[in-house]
């Protein structure tokens, strides 16, 4: 199997994309967490806060992968560029394993996130009861 150049190339546009998304996920927890000036310690607050806690991990986490799958990309393309074959095409697989991992957290941050907004409905819906 041959490799170009041109493919880990190809991946680019789509990482900086997904790096510009989780960073904006970033942002927005970050604000959430910057807003909590008091907690009162009740349930609800004591399960957003650990909510917060684990999609803070997961953005994290997906970052690294993220910033990991490009650095192979460059890697591979390093190799390629050089006739090293077989070390380009080792990288370019890493590389898309990091991404699909990387992909996979962001699946499982949202998910957190939307567990997040239920505790908010059914506090909400306890409110009006």
């Amino acid at each position: 199997m041959t490799l170009e150049i041109t493919t880990p190339a190809v991946m680019f546009p789509s990482v900086s994309l997904l790096l510009l998304a989780y960073t904006n996920r970033f942002l927005a927890l970050a604000g959430i967490v910057r807003g909590m000036d008091h907690c009162s310690g009740d349930e609800y607050e004591i399960s957003q806060i650990e909510n917060l806690k684990k999609r803070m991990a997961y953005i994290k986490i997906m970052q690294y992968l993220g910033v990991s799958s490009l650095l192979m990309c460059v890697i591979s393309m390093f190799f390629i560029f050089f006739s090293i074959e077989i070390l380009g095409i080792g990288a370019f697989v890493i590389s898309l394993a990091l991404m699909i991992v990387s992909l996979v957290f962001s699946l499982k941050e949202i998910q957190i996130s939307l567990e997040a907004l239920k505790i908010h409905l059914n506090r909400c819906e306890y409110k009006e009861d």
